[in-house]
């Protein structure tokens, strides 16, 4: 969830996707606020094993297609869940996707995050190579510019994970295979966002031309890292009005907005919250032991 709360509290985008979407979150396992560490005896899962999962939770919940919305490793599994079960996903809005197997850079770069993660927890080093990952050099702060309000939010919801979780699903997207090739099988539409400071902008690019595109469109945001839901979504605000357009779903009419070229609508505070948003929902049990919200 903390990849999204920059944009939901963003009043204008979430008028636009509450009021054409029922939302549905899912964390990776053991991910969820409170949840139990996963035991080192439990077998890593790889990246198809959840993309089905996936699968197993709009079963769950009795639902058909859906628009899916990711942000960097999330955005790769929900894309090869698009590929796998192209019936099922209206369209893609990806941030800071990935798509090619890690180079050997990045390879070794969550080798050593991996290392630390398993024999040292989620110490300082960890949380600073994960927020350099994730944000520009403009909100992260140095000796004269303190870090962002986003940035020390982040930093606190690091502290609050389970260690040996995190390694699990870094291991599961370490070792992701290149799904280039079939992104030209892709049947529905895909709207990507890309922060110009991010470690994966080459690849959302590359991802882009290799999607069709007369159904794909890439958008770049300047002095932006890889969290552009954090750092700066009103960026993505009149892009994904212009997307949700193709698909007849359009913003409620009740006010006028100097940033959009439709309506927004005026949301209470308290109706922002996860409960009110549904994103609290019952744990589900899958393969392994570990829930998923």
């Amino acid at each position: 969830m903390s990849c999204f709360q920059g944009l939901f509290f963003c009043p204008e985008a979430c008028s636009l996707l509450l009021h054409n979407f029922c939302i549905y979150h899912i964390n990776p396992p053991g991910h969820e606020f409170g949840a139990a560490a996963i035991s080192d005896d439990e077998p890593v899962l790889s990246v198809d094993d959840l993309a089905d999962q996936i699968a197993e939770v709009l079963n769950h919940f009795g639902l058909g297609a859906v628009m899916c919305m990711g942000v960097t490793a999330g955005a790769y599994i929900l894309t090869l869940f698009a590929m796998k079960y192209r019936h099922r996903v209206l369209g893609l809005i990806l941030v800071s996707p990935l798509c090619k197997a890690p180079s050997w850079t990045e390879w070794l770069y969550n080798k050593v995050m991996s290392n630390l993660l398993y024999y040292y927890g989620m110490c300082g080093v960890v949380k600073e190579l994960l927020l350099k990952r994730y944000f520009s050099k403009e909100v992260r702060g140095n000796a004269q510019v303190p870090e962002s309000d986003i940035v020390q939010a982040c930093r606190r919801l690091l502290d609050e994970r389970q260690s040996s979780n995190v390694w699990h699903f870094l291991e599961a997207i370490n070792g992701r295979p290149d799904i280039s090739e079939g992104l030209r099988k892709l049947q529905c539409r895909s709207l990507i966002f890309v922060g110009e400071s991010s470690p994966f902008h080459s690849e959302a690019v590359h991802m882009t031309s290799k999607i069709d595109r007369r159904y794909s469109a890439l958008v770049e945001v300047q002095a932006c890292g890889s969290m552009v839901t954090e750092e700066q979504p009103h960026a993505m605000l009149i892009p994904m009005e212009y997307f949700l357009m193709g698909y007849g779903l359009y913003r409620p009419t009740l006010s006028v907005s100097p940033r959009s070229p439709l309506s927004p609508c005026c949301i209470s505070p308290e109706l922002l919250s996860p409960e009110s948003m549904g994103l609290k929902l019952k744990p589900i049990k899958t393969r392994i032991s570990a829930g998923i919200i």
